[in-house]
Order: structure tokens, then C-alpha cells, then sequence
């Protein structure tokens, strides 16, 4: 349950719900952004995914 209270799992659950939508069609309209948007939001995806709590709290390792 130690994942559950990690800032970084919801920071990647958060991103990964407007890329969601976009890929079940749901028009997110960012003009010329939209490549950039992508790309950060998924950046956070693979932080959150790539984070274990275990070893320390959010992205820092326990010393």
C-alpha cells in the first residue's frame, strides 16, 4: 500500500488519463502544442511507472 501514498504514482496516473482519452478519440485541441504536450505528459508517465517508493520517498533513495 506503500505505492498508493507515493506522489510520483499519481503524478503518472494523472498524465496518463488525457493520453487515454486522446487514444479513445476524445479531442484534446492543443493547436501546435499538442506534440509537446504529448511528449511531457508521457516523460511523467514513464517517471511514475520507473519510481519505487520502496527504496526511498518520491525519486530520492533512502541513505
Amino acid at each position: 500500500m506503500e505505492r498508493f501514498k507515493n506522489y510520483g504514482l499519481w503524478l503518472a496516473i494523472g498524465s496518463f488519463i488525457p493520453l487515454l482519452l486522446q487514444t479513445f478519440g476524445i479531442d484534446l485541441d492543443l493547436g501546435k502544442y499538442e506534440q509537446l504536450w504529448n511528449a511531457f505528459l508521457s516523460i511523467l508517465v514513464m517517471a511514475g511507472i520507473l519510481n519505487n517508493p520502496s527504496l526511498g520517498n518520491g525519486f530520492r533513495d533512502k541513505r
